[in-house]
């Protein structure tokens, strides 16, 4: 075989890899918020309560967020492409079952379904497309993974009100059907397989932080409802708490850990892993109100909201390959705090604007500043914490990286909800605009929060040292 052909293949796999990675990310970034502008049909034809709507998001974000760690884990330990491929699938069959839920609760169910099989596409994806490439590029094909991320996180409410407004509710879940069946054999044919170092599951820390993270997040998901003080929730957060901190203790006894704390001597794994939390609290809570405010407070249909919303979800598609790719030469620490400053600035400039029955127009320049801060950021945030591990640790590091996130996602709603429900309601165009505008500029301090975070990232990315492995360091000790 000649070079010029090898090196065709090697692009050729690397073009699969990046393609049907983004398929994943794409089904379950979008379906995290897809359903939020089909709520009310889904209620009228389905007969839901309001608590029983609240969990066909949160359902899906509950079981996403809680088992990321344990997808992470099963890739590394039976194959990081079979189990993208069992994720696909999974995916795939949850989908089509929220589309023939006959009632609430087997929608609920199957929303659950839907986050278990998203927990094995993200931190998979992101560990098989980082093996892919060589770590001077890493950072443009993370890039291009943020953007298509980052825009079907965005984009939900636009695709979900467009769908409902132009067939059926349904819908939103039947698409994921044809697209999911047919990425599988294409994974196993044209992607190479991918293990992580460890052969053996752990058990035990599996279970703590699964129930670590269960806790943690349910307290965070019902804070709203039950009430902040309530039994209920203390108790779940307390319990949470303790047994993340059962985990830690564990990962530091065990041989073989599942997470082993050594990388959090890394400034930019631990750095990386709190900006992307911030970013994403920050930016779900944005996603959450602003098809709202179009809705409620301006008059817009859903479709004509979601259209109303791209120059902002725009960003994600055009900034981010291109702070990816930068990320590789300036290091990213000025993409992070430069990036989260300017969507913090964005955010805090429209929610002092807002206004019912305000012109469009007024609202332009501030979604575009903070749609390009975060489309900065997000794709530094996720290369500074799989760059600054050796390659078999890629999965853990994604898995990680992929938890905080969710974690964050979940955070940032809880709290920008919770402050508008505190000044703010339904009742009218200017009762929603008072709850917003403190909701949004809360959403902002998240924003800042992860760029005080990003101050702890190494000035370079070539300055980064990665955290050796075990093996790494009984080999240097032998030739010693």
């Amino acid at each position: 075989m000649t070079m010029g052909s090898k090196q065709s293949q090697t692009r050729s796999a690397t073009a699969w890899v990046v393609v049907l990675t983004g398929i994943g990310s794409l089904m379950a970034a979008l379906d995290t918020l897809v359903v939020s502008t089909s709520l009310s049909t889904i209620r009228v034809d389905l007969g839901a309560s309001i608590e029983q709507l609240e969990w066909t998001v949160n359902a899906y974000n509950l079981s996403f967020a809680v088992l990321l760690l344990t997808g992470a884990a099963l890739g590394d330990r039976f194959g990081r492409r079979n189990l993208y491929a069992l994720g696909l699938g999974l995916f795939a069959v949850a989908s089509g079952a929220c589309a023939l839920a006959p009632s609430v609760g087997a929608l609920i169910a199957a929303r659950a379904l839907q986050g278990a099989g998203a927990a094995l596409l993200m931190p998979l994806g992101l560990a098989l497309l980082s093996a892919a490439f060589p770590p001077e590029r890493r950072g443009a094909a993370i890039g291009i993974f943020s953007a298509i991320t980052g825009l079907a996180v965005a984009s939900g409410p636009l695709v979900g009100g467009a769908v409902v407004q132009g067939l059926a509710w349904q819908w939103i879940f039947w698409i994921n059907v044809p697209i999911g069946l047919v990425a599988v054999p294409l994974v196993l044919t044209k992607m190479r397989e991918s293990y992580g170092p460890d052969t053996s599951l752990d058990v035990r820390g599996l279970a703590l932080v699964t129930g670590g993270a269960l806790g943690i997040v349910w307290g965070l998901v019902r804070g709203n409802s039950a009430g902040w003080g309530s039994a209920e929730v203390l108790g779940s957060m307390i319990v949470g708490a303790l047994l993340v901190a059962a985990f830690v203790a564990w990962e530091l006894r065990t041989p073989q850990p599942m997470l082993p704390m050594r990388f959090f001597r890394s400034r930019a794994f631990s750095a990386g892993n709190a900006a992307i939390f911030f970013t994403f609290a920050s930016l779900f809570g944005a996603v959450f109100f602003y098809a709202q405010f179009m809705q409620t407070a301006l008059g817009y249909g859903p479709l004509g909201a979601g259209l109303r919303l791209l120059p902002w979800t725009a960003t994600f598609m055009t900034i981010a390959p291109i702070a990816g790719a930068l990320a590789d030469r300036i290091g990213e620490r000025p993409l992070i705090t430069i990036g989260l400053s300017l969507q913090a600035a964005g955010m805090g400039w429209l929610a002092l604007i807002a206004e019912p029955g305000m012109a469009y127009s007024r609202m332009l320049a501030p979604l575009i500043l903070a749609g390009v801060g975060v489309s900065m950021a997000i794709p530094a945030a996720q290369n500074s914490v799989v760059g600054s591990l050796e390659l078999d640790a890629l999965g853990k590091a994604a898995g990680t990286n992929s938890m905080m996130r969710e974690l964050g996602g979940v955070f940032g709603i809880a709290v920008v909800v919770a402050v508008f429900a505190g000044a703010g309601g339904y009742g009218s165009a200017q009762a929603f605009t008072d709850g917003f505008t403190p909701a949004v500029l809360v959403g902002a301090g998240l924003a800042l929060c992860g760029a005080a975070a990003g101050l702890g990232l190494p000035s370079r990315s070539r300055a980064v040292t990665m955290v050796p492995s075990p093996a790494m360091v009984a080999l240097e000790a032998e030739g010693d």
